[in-house]
């Protein structure tokens, strides 16, 4: 049975766990929530680098993502950031879904699993 890595282990999760060159982060939002959506995906997704940099991964390496939305609204400014991120031709499995979120001023969350490099 291959081990499983934690780190940055707080009382309810862990930020990056790894298992048999996986590597999940947990769920990201942005690092100012009284931004608007595009600040606050761009800023989630710089968190979402430095994690799988730490991790042993980068975002060519994204097997999937799930994202979270306040508001359904905020899709196409989401995605104009979202596509800028993604490198061409590095697409992960992705879905987008309207969720409340732990925070009212929270406008959009990510979960991502990737490979480990």
């Amino acid at each position: 049975m291959a081990d499983i890595e934690r780190l940055e282990v707080g009382q309810r999760m862990s930020r990056i766990v790894k298992h048999n060159g996986t590597i999940y982060l947990c769920g990201q939002v942005a690092a100012d929530a009284e931004t608007g959506i595009s600040e606050q995906t761009q800023t989630m997704l710089d968190k979402v680098d430095a994690l799988l940099v730490q991790a042993g991964s980068d975002r060519q390496h994204i097997l999937s993502a799930t994202v979270y939305l306040r508001d359904m609204k905020d899709f196409a400014a989401m995605n104009a950031v979202w596509d800028a991120w993604v490198p061409e031709g590095f697409a992960p499995a992705r879905a987008c879904v309207e969720a409340r979120l732990a925070r009212a001023e929270l406008l959009v969350e990510i979960s991502v699993v990737a490979a480990e490099i």
